[in-house]
């Protein structure tokens, strides 16, 4: 197993504490209900509490958005081309760059995750939780979230829809992070943990 040593895990939580720090006053709590914040700082308890099921959660539910958001990140740095559109506000020159930089804290949580799972195991169970834990979070999303933050695209994918009843897009959203990306990555970390 890759243990994952107590400096890290130190520097880490100091980096995530400072990010809330950041973040809080300019963007809110309820900014920290993206999936991928709920990876990022949800890896500071998987990491001192040495849980599995949290690692597998974690990675569970955002190993593979955090891989596209670099891919799209790479895309436009190297190739001025947007693939997803998932980094649209790390070009965006209204936010200054310092607080764009904190944001790339997205480059290495993949490799965090992997790490988390690789040291402290998978279990089949990840799976299920996942699913519980999506849809809270994307029912707390939709609480707490405005309009023009859309944050988990509960309220339309990158603008805010009107065809569907929220209620029903909502439904759809949930089943499309179920089927496109929970049990995608599942079925991969249960083959290579």
């Amino acid at each position: 197993m890759a243990e994952i040593p107590e400096w890290f895990k130190i520097v880490y939580t100091v980096l995530v504490v400072a990010f809330m720090i950041i973040y809080w006053p300019r963007h809110g709590p309820a900014n920290f209900l993206w999936f991928s914040d709920v990876a990022f700082i949800g890896a500071v308890p998987a990491m001192w509490l040495e849980s599995g099921l949290l690692a597998g959660v974690l990675a569970c539910m955002a190993l593979l958005p955090e891989i596209l958001w670099n891919v799209d990140y790479a895309s436009r740095l190297l190739l001025r081309r947007r693939i997803t559109g998932l980094t649209e506000y790390m070009f965006d020159p209204s936010i200054p760059r310092w607080l764009r930089t904190v944001s790339l804290f997205h480059v290495p949580l993949p490799l965090v995750l992997v790490w988390l799972v690789a040291a402290y195991g998978y279990p089949p169970e990840s799976l299920f939780w996942s699913v519980i834990a999506g849809a809270v979070i994307l029912a707390l999303s939709r609480i707490f979230s405005s309009k023009e933050k859309n944050i988990n695209w509960v309220f339309g994918p990158a603008m805010v829809q009107h065809r569907v009843r929220p209620a029903t897009y909502l439904l759809l959203l949930y089943l499309s992070f179920l089927l496109l990306v929970f049990v995608p990555t599942h079925l991969v970390l249960l083959r290579l943990f």
